[in-house]
């Protein structure tokens, strides 16, 4: 009876009752960039996945990159120097040269198909595509390596321009508000292809998105606020994101706070 109560009560997710065993219910979060990261916990990193697992995470974003043997690991960074001192692109180097990586944690660079089998039966997926240009078989390997872990069908991606028409159909993929209503034009359009995805959402976009069958996940990210992008203080944002209606959310780990 409480919950049903608390489904009528402004701005209360409306998915509450799916999520009411987890630890931040009624919200759905998404570990940003890997996992729970601080100054112990690496981002992209084994240690970062399991801490997300056992905190109760709807999803980890897993950021995907290409070696120069064309292997897909996970890393957010173009090059290795900020967590292993290493000015090096990540497609100028071959697996075998990243493999001997050591991170000030003892860390290293994980293959995909690694992090995604940590996933497998504990948490969810949202995949970073970093991967440049388009590449049908790295995409067909990227797909495979879902289905192989049982991960693809609530997986969500964001993706790239290049990329998008590939993915379309095959996972469900990251839109700004524009470019869900141009996609409702498509002759293939269905509202389980696309999510909307931003850090600034208003009650009126919640609605419209939700009325016609889409996901809404809210970014709150620290590198929006830290470059000033977004001014508002963050209590203030996160608050009108769940008056919106909001209840999924990628976030670092840091704001967790503002979900218990």
């Amino acid at each position: 009876m409480k919950w049903l109560l608390l489904l009528l009560l402004p701005g209360f997710c409306h998915s509450a009752l799916l999520a009411q065993e987890s630890g931040f219910a009624p919200y759905q979060l998404i570990a940003h960039r890997g996992g729970v990261v601080n100054d112990t916990l690496p981002e992209n990193s084994l240690a970062a996945l399991e801490e997300a697992i056992k905190r109760g995470y709807d999803r980890v974003e897993v950021d995907v990159r290409l070696t120069k043997d064309s292997l897909l690991i996970t890393h957010h960074d173009r090059d290795f120097k900020r967590y292993y001192g290493v000015d090096r692109e990540v497609s100028e180097m071959t697996w075998k040269e990243i493999r001997q990586l050591r991170g000030s944690e003892g860390q290293q660079v994980l293959t995909l198909e690694t992090v995604l089998a940590h996933c497998q039966g504990k948490i969810k997926v949202m995949i970073d595509n970093k991967i440049s240009g388009f590449n049908e078989n790295l995409f067909d390997s990227l797909i495979a390596l879902l289905d192989q872990y049982d991960l693809r069908s609530e997986a969500l991606l964001i993706g790239t321009e290049a990329s998008t028409e590939y993915f379309t159909g095959k996972l469900k993929l990251s839109c700004s508000m524009d470019q869900l209503k141009q996609n409702l034009n498509r002759k293939d359009f269905s509202p389980e292809n696309y999510y909307l995805f931003s850090t600034d959402i208003s009650p009126e976009e919640f609605k419209w998105a939700t009325d016609r069958g889409f996901m809404v996940v809210a970014a709150v990210n620290a590198w929006v606020f830290e470059s000033g992008r977004i001014s508002r203080p963050i209590e203030e944002v996160v608050e009108d994101l769940k008056q919106a209606g909001v209840c999924s959310f990628q976030i670092d780990s840091v704001y967790e706070r503002f979900f218990r």
